[in-house]
């Protein structure tokens, strides 16, 4: 197939997935596993509410509702879903409440009518429980649910314990500017950078801290994680944590790919690729590739492609673009990507590139008036370099893993 006449090449994409992957030096245990080892110790004799998804899971792939569900000194009480809802499968502003099929137990939706757990939801619990996998961008919203529930156990005299999970694009690169105070969503809870190399449990630490919330907080940490390294090194089997998250290749890029989809850009949301490509009807491929490429970024190629998406942005519409070639993973930074990406296509398509809303993932005046300067990708960095170094020394306090 001619790559410039349609790109849907769901193998390629899984090769593209498989070739990038690590050594294995021991299966990681994430909480879960932990708290199984330790025979729900920490959750003896307690009623629980449960925020989770299809990505709670132990290292076997026996879901974290079925054992506690299962174990003699833990009541489950109630279950809590967040965006994409208990199973991951949907991508809709708004999720309604349902069922646990296999228990029987109420699902509480956190992304429907309210986000943050209400005092009739949490009637008869004493412990909220947070085990959702994350993938280490600021502005994925599992973090900011987590944040929301904390404060409602605040409100509501709750204990909170987090089921502490990998940070699969590795728990030590730091990069991209942090978040501007004041500037907080759904979609930008704290001031964090854009790929803060932290861990839900290490977040909750910071989150407790930093925003003063009065609560009992315990992290369940994982045993044999080594931060150093990306999810592929864990041995953990990979669920997707939402439906356009669908291998490691794509947390990788989604810091940088991602900051752009607030523009009138498609991310391949609607392909079998999404965050692999970047595209519009008015972009020309060759020529965009050919603009990207000359600017040689460590780790990246850019191969000029035509793809349709069946859904989201662009639906039913060819786009050019590229697809965004990771060729050194070591060497590859996201969120230098996106700003070469923002820059080039600044100069070459002004007029067709809408950026009205460039800073609402973003969140930081001065990044985003760099782009529109079309400054260098060094220029862009050299903006936010004082205040993510500010935010490595931040974080230092939180980090429950040696690195």
């Amino acid at each position: 197939m001619n790559p410039l006449v349609l790109y849907r090449l769901p193998i390629f994409a899984f090769v593209l997935c498989i070739t990038i992957q690590g050594t294995v030096s021991g299966q990681t245990l994430a909480g879960i596993d932990v708290l199984v080892k330790n025979q729900f110790v920490n959750l003896t004799g307690r009623r629980v509410g449960l925020i989770t998804n299809q990505t709670g899971v132990n290292a076997a792939g026996e879901s974290t509702v079925t054992l506690l569900a299962d174990a003699d000194n833990v009541d489950l009480v109630a279950l809590f879903s967040p965006e994409h809802g208990f199973a991951g499968q949907l991508d809709q502003s708004e999720i309604s409440d349902s069922e646990d099929q296999s228990t029987g137990i109420k699902i509480h939706s956190l992304y429907g009518k309210t986000r943050v757990p209400t005092k009739e939801m949490v009637h008869g619990i004493d412990t909220l429980v947070f085990d959702i996998q994350d993938i280490g961008t600021r502005f994925y919203t599992y973090i900011s649910t987590m944040g929301g529930a904390m404060r409602a156990a605040s409100k509501y005299g709750l204990r909170f314990v987090v089921l502490d999970r990998p940070n699969p694009i590795n728990g030590v690169t730091v990069s991209g500017p942090v978040l501007d105070a004041g500037g907080e969503s759904f979609v930008g809870y704290h001031t964090l950078a854009v790929r803060h190399g932290m861990t839900t449990g290490e977040l909750a630490e910071m989150f407790r801290s930093e925003w003063d919330i009065d609560i009992e907080l315990e992290i369940i940490p994982m045993q044999n994680w080594n931060p150093k390294l990306m999810f592929d090194s864990t041995g953990r089997l990979w669920v997707n944590p939402s439906p356009n998250m669908r291998c490691l290749t794509q947390a990788i890029l989604y810091p940088g790919v991602g900051l752009l989809e607030t523009t009138n850009l498609s991310v391949g949301r609607g392909t079998d690729t999404p965050f692999e490509v970047l595209g519009a009807p008015w972009i020309h491929p060759t020529k965009f590739a050919q603009a990207l490429n000359q600017k040689n970024l460590p780790g990246v190629v850019f191969v000029p492609v035509k793809f349709q998406p069946d859904s989201s942005k662009y639906e039913g519409e060819i786009c050019g673009g590229v697809n965004i070639v990771i060729t050194n993973r070591d060497r590859f930074d996201a969120t230098d990507c996106g700003w070469l990406l923002a820059r080039t296509l600044r100069v070459m398509y002004e007029k067709e590139w809408e950026t009205q809303s460039l800073n609402r993932l973003l969140v930081d005046e001065v990044t985003k008036n760099a782009i529109l300067a079309t400054q260098s990708v060094d220029s862009i960095k050299s903006g936010y370099a004082k205040e993510l170094q500010e935010f490595r020394q931040r974080r230092e306090a939180f980090l429950l893993y040696p690195r």
